[in-house]
C-alpha cells in the first residue's frame, strides 16, 4: 500500500511510523499544520519532522508555509461553537492530507493525530471518512493510541524536539494560565 501519513510533529510519528513498517507498510510522511503557532514554534516542529523523517529513512513531503492569519481566521469563528476549534483543525488538516494524498497518486492517507491520546478520535475518523470520500481516496484508520509510551521512548532515543502542547495558541494558553486551568476545573465540576 502507497500510504500517506499526515505527521503532526516529530515524536508523534515515530510508534505509527514503527506500527506501520511492522505491518508492512512504508509511509511517506506529510507535514501541514497551519495549526501551529507561534512561528519558532511551528518552525522546530517542522524541523523535528524533517530530522525524524532522516533519521527513520522516511520520505517526507512538507508545506512550509507559514499561516497565522489564515489560522486565526478560521479558528476565532470556530470558537463560538462546541469543539469549534478542533473539528475547524481536524477538518483543515485532514481534508488537505487527503487532496495531497489523492493528487499524488497515493492508494490511502492517515495521520498521527490518531497516536494522540489527547485528540477525538471519533470526530478524526468521521472528518477523514467523509475527506476519503470527496476526493476518492481510501483512509487507514488506525488506533495508534496503545504505543503511546512506546512512541515517547522512541522520540527520546532519538534526541528529537518534543513540544508541550498540541500546537495552536489556544492549546498553549490552557497549557501555561493558570487561571484558564482553574476557571476549566471549575466548569467540570458544575
Amino acid at each position: 500500500m502507497n500510504l500517506l501519513l499526515h505527521m503532526c510533529c516529530g515524536p508523534c510519528s515515530c510508534y505509527p511510523v514503527k506500527r506501520l513498517r511492522e505491518e508492512g507498510i512504508e509511509p511517506t510522511g506529510y507535514f501541514f499544520n497551519p495549526n501551529i503557532h507561534p512561528y519558532k514554534e511551528w518552525e522546530r516542529r517542522l524541523e523535528a519532522a524533517k530530522e525524524f523523517a532522516e533519521k527513520s529513512g522516511m520520505e517526507i513531503h512538507t508545506d512550509e508555509n507559514y499561516q497565522l492569519r489564515e489560522f486565526l481566521g478560521r479558528a476565532l469563528p470556530a470558537e463560538k461553537e462546541p469543539n469549534g476549534r478542533c473539528r475547524m483543525c481536524y477538518t483543515w488538516r485532514l481534508e488537505q492530507a487527503a487532496r495531497f494524498a489523492a493528487e499524488k497518486g497515493f492508494d490511502a492517507f492517515t495521520s498521527t493525530l490518531f497516536y494522540s491520546i489527547y485528540q477525538q478520535h471519533e470526530l478524526m475518523k468521521e472528518t477523514a471518512a467523509f475527506f476519503a470520500e470527496k476526493y476518492h481516496i481510501d483512509f487507514y484508520y488506525e488506533d495508534f493510541r496503545p504505543g503511546w509510551q512506546e512512541g515517547i521512548d522512541i522520540s527520546k532515543e532519538l534526541e528529537l524536539y518534543r513540544q508541550p502542547y498540541c500546537g495552536c495558541i489556544f492549546s498553549e494558553e490552557e497549557r501555561y494560565s493558570r487561571a484558564l486551568r482553574k476557571q476549566r476545573k471549575a466548569e467540570a465540576k458544575a
